[in-house]
């Protein structure tokens, strides 16, 4: 079982002298979230020898555990349908006896405005940190009128403190609060959008943990153990290169603001990172795989959901970098790796000048999407079709989508100037005609009179006019030839070799 060293609870009041009192985590604390309807662990520190007797108000039940010798303590508590406010109150007694009447109890402290409902973990990297505020010059759209109506008791926010660190920590410091203007400015603009698509839909209270960090690599969310299978990973890692690579340090940030978190109980997470992994983008789709096994191995809670966003069109050229599409074609492909997963397609939401798009709303609401259909069992909502097949018909292309029980269209008129063909000679060429027919897309290319590949928004910056049922369709290609030189710099994000 974990270390901690956490904030003391406020002491509620004794009825017995004691010496001792119980510690706990930041995210156990007044206003928290705990998962509905399941056993959710609670831990914490006291003297060891001791017994720490928690007692619900919801059920009036108490649930008892020794402290172990390294001054630990566990207790699993059965939580009810959604609801609330409840209190959770600690108690310790000076034997083993679990009777919260015992002659040796003392009541340590109280959890206040409790609420019971659905827990999702937020991580990822700048996009996902950057809260409503926005960023310097970097506003999120939406966001002062979102400030005006943002009030909600039942929507909790947990927003973690940023941590680097070469070995596992023991809390990741941070306070739960109510949703308002105050607090929703100072949060994840992206899993705000999420948690309120939520709200909205199932009428349940809501628990937002975000754990992010900007320009963090995926490679620093993991253990050491995990990336062995990366020889590409440099895990040669010491306290110095933490200090100085910080967020791209493979394992750092597991340790410094994952690790502390596992074993709450959640039914999921959403995850929006892969900007600093471009470089690094031939290994992403089974990486990321890799690190959704292994979190969820050791959160075991099962194949917990696990909802994503492919990373927005920008210019990378403006910070050296170029070629974005293959990390998102990695991306793309990790939806197919990794069980219940799903991947919202943020192809009409970018931003040519910068790498922080302002349209966090459709983030945050294609994540709600994909969670309430998938994980929620909501009918009724649109799918964000996917390209399945090409057939090469004399000079036409012709493309076919899966999950498009509606028509594909083009959001800005009858044709798109996304695509382009090649022949044998692997050159591409803008396509002259394009069109549509129900689901499938319709190419002519008046240089390539024998077509043997296309593609569709095939660089940095696009913007994605292919949709369906109102969702976007991810950039593909219907090639695999790799680059003809590496054109993806390593000027920037290369975490193994510094400089």
């Amino acid at each position: 079982m974990k270390k901690f060293i956490s904030v003391i609870c406020v002491i509620c009041g004794y009825i017995a002298t004691a010496q001792s009192k119980v510690t706990l985590p930041s995210f156990f604390s007044d206003n928290m979230v705990l998962q509905q309807q399941t056993e959710c662990n609670i831990w914490g520190t006291a003297d060891k020898g001791k017994s720490v007797v928690v007692i619900t108000s919801w059920d009036k039940k108490s649930y008892s555990a020794l402290v172990d010798e390294n001054g630990e303590f566990l207790v699993k508590v059965k939580t009810p349908k959604a609801g609330g406010p409840y209190d959770i109150t600690f108690a310790l007694a000076t034997t083993s006896k679990s009777s919260a009447v015992s002659s040796g109890m003392a009541y340590d402290c109280t959890l206040h405005n409790v609420m019971i409902g659905e827990v999702w973990i937020c991580s990822g990297q700048s996009n996902m940190e950057m809260l409503m505020k926005g960023y310097k010059a970097q506003p999120v759209e939406g966001a002062t009128e979102e400030l005006l109506s943002c009030k909600d008791d039942e929507l909790r926010l947990f927003y973690g403190k940023r941590l680097a660190s070469l070995e596992p920590q023991q809390d990741l410091k941070g306070s739960w609060k109510k949703a308002d203007a105050a607090s929703v400015r100072e949060f994840s603009a992206t899993a705000y959008f999420f948690g309120k698509a939520l709200r909205k839909s199932l009428g349940v209270p809501v628990g937002l943990i975000c754990t992010a960090f900007g320009g963090s690599a995926c490679e620093a969310w993991m253990k050491a153990d995990w990336l062995k299978a990366f020889p590409k990973v440099n895990l040669d890692i010491t306290e110095e290169k933490v200090k100085k690579l910080q967020q791209r340090c493979p394992t750092a940030l597991y340790n410094g603001q994952l690790s502390p978190l596992i074993g709450y109980g959640i039914r999921g997470a959403i995850w929006y990172q892969g900007e600093d992994n471009i470089p690094r983008y031939d290994y992403y789709a089974e990486l990321l795989k890799t690190m959704v096994q292994g979190w969820r191995a050791e959160w075991k809670q099962g194949d917990f959901p696990f909802y994503y966003c492919q990373i927005a069109p920008y210019d990378y050229s403006l910070i050296g970098w170029q070629d974005s599409q293959y990390l998102r074609e990695q991306q793309l492909k990790a939806e197919t790796m990794i069980s219940n997963a799903r991947m919202a397609v943020l192809m009409d939401a970018g931003l040519e000048y910068g790498i922080h798009p302002r349209k966090k709303r459709q983030a945050g609401e294609r994540l709600a999407l994909l969670a309430l259909s998938n994980t929620y069992d909501v009918k009724g909502l649109p799918d964000f079709a996917v390209y399945k097949e090409v057939e090469f018909k004399n000079d036409t292309t012709v493309v076919s989508f899966d999950r498009s029980k509606e028509w594909v269209y083009f959001e800005n008129g009858p044709t798109s100037k996304n695509f382009e063909v090649a022949g044998s000679d692997k050159v591409f060429h803008p396509a002259t005609k394009v069109w549509i027919s129900r689901n499938r897309v319709y190419v002519v290319c008046d240089d390539v009179k024998q077509p043997v590949a296309l593609r569709y928004a095939w660089r940095d910056w696009a913007e994605g006019d292919l949709m369906h049922d109102g969702l976007p369709v991810s950039s593909f290609r219907t090639d695999n030839w790799e680059p003809a030189q590496s054109t993806v710099s390593q000027a920037k994000g290369d975490y193994n070799n510094p400089k």
